[in-house]
């Protein structure tokens, strides 16, 4: 069986509640079996317990919450083991267990996760995580709290909830943003199915990117970003006789290490390819990698690529951006833009000086990079 979990969040009034309706009526027609972890700030506030400014205070709600949410994705992730008739299930989180970070300062959130260490464990089983742009950007007309009686956010602050909420999650490997974009409701909704389904391989698992060639960045000034993450990232190419690509990767950053094995499948537009992915223990990746290290004492190839990547949201155009810095390689660096569709334009921030697009060039795919010992 398989099961996916994935994060629904956003800024205030960002239209969670509907969407999550809209979720379940349309995976569960596609033959899912879809569950929620409802949200659990809400829930505490209602019941009378309360953040205040006094740190203890503020911790013990945070723990208390984080420990909800817990409980609440763990109850989901029981009752999909237990079914035995389906193929397929889906946990949608309202909220995940990084939102809290968007309310705290970088020590109050390692305090809580110093005391909770099943919050890092529960980062690493969410597939994909899903931003819904407040209303108070964009769609300004319809925002309201009065759906809301946890909430009472005014435009100004609500943005600024929604640019913390979107920082906290910064360096998840298949982060996406639902932008208002001057369309109705339902048209994001619309976004945020497509999102989804490409997600989770409805109909197939389609990677959409743009890659560039770009000067070696500042990163000293990268780093300096708010909504900067950084990532040790190190992959492992595997033998195989198809044509495809088939890697396992070693994610590691603040404090969490994820391993996963991906499929990459070509296609006619070299901006998409099919990917297959899926989510390593520890000892499937050592074992992965000792074939890998097999297979390249037999050929003489190398076979692994190792790289910084810093991970950063362009907030302004609803750009995902990932660069990666190679070890070896001091005046390049390569920038990959994930997006929604093959036509959609790509915007280049000016700290970033632009070489050449390189999408569909293998010279600078990871795995021939890996085959010059991790130089551009």
């Amino acid at each position: 069986m398989i099961i996916r979990k994935i994060v629904l969040t956003g800024g205030p009034c960002a239209g969670k509640t509907t969407a999550i309706s809209w979720i379940v009526n349309y995976f569960t027609k596609l033959g899912w079996y879809v569950l929620v972890a409802d949200e659990a700030a809400t829930e505490l506030i209602l019941s009378g317990l309360r953040p205040d400014d006094k740190f203890k205070m503020k911790l013990f709600f945070q723990k208390a919450l984080i420990k909800t949410q817990l409980f609440k994705e763990k109850r989901c992730d029981r009752a999909a083991s237990s079914k035995e008739d389906i193929e397929k299930a889906l946990i949608v989180c309202d909220r995940g267990v990084y939102d809290n970070k968007a309310y705290m300062t970088e020590d109050e959130f390692e305090e809580c996760l110093k005391w909770i260490p099943d919050a890092r464990k529960a980062y690493k089983s969410y597939d994909a995580v899903f931003h819904l742009v407040t209303a108070a950007d964009g769609a300004e007309e319809f925002y309201t709290t009065t759906n809301n009686e946890a909430r009472n956010e005014d435009l100004e602050k609500a943005r600024l909830l929604d640019m913390k909420t979107m920082n906290a999650w910064v360096g998840q490997a298949h982060f996406r943003i639902i932008k208002n974009d001057g369309c109705t409701f339902e048209q994001k909704l619309e976004k945020l199915i497509k999102e989804v389904s490409s997600a989770l391989g409805e109909p197939e698992p389609f990677e959409i990117d743009r890659k560039f060639l770009i000067q070696h960045p500042e990163v000293d000034y990268l780093i300096s970003l708010p909504n900067c993450q950084r990532v040790e990232i190190s992959q492992y190419y595997l033998p195989t006789f198809d044509g495809n690509e088939v890697r396992v990767r070693k994610r590691s950053f603040d404090g969490n290490t994820i391993y996963t094995e991906t499929t990459k499948i070509k296609s006619d537009d070299p901006a998409k390819r099919i990917e297959r992915e899926r989510q390593l223990t520890e000892r499937e990746f050592e074992t992965s990698v000792a074939l890998a290290d097999y297979a390249s004492k037999l050929t003489g190839k190398p076979y692994v690529v190792k790289k910084t990547r810093y991970c950063l949201m362009d907030r302004e155009h609803g750009q995902y951006l990932e660069i990666d810095v190679f070890p070896d390689s001091p005046n390049k660096a390569l920038l990959e833009v994930e997006l929604s569709s093959s036509d959609q334009e790509v915007f280049i921030p000016d700290y970033l000086k632009l070489i050449k697009d390189v999408t569909g060039d293998t010279y600078y795919s990871n795995a021939e990079i890996a085959q010059r010992n991790n130089l551009l």
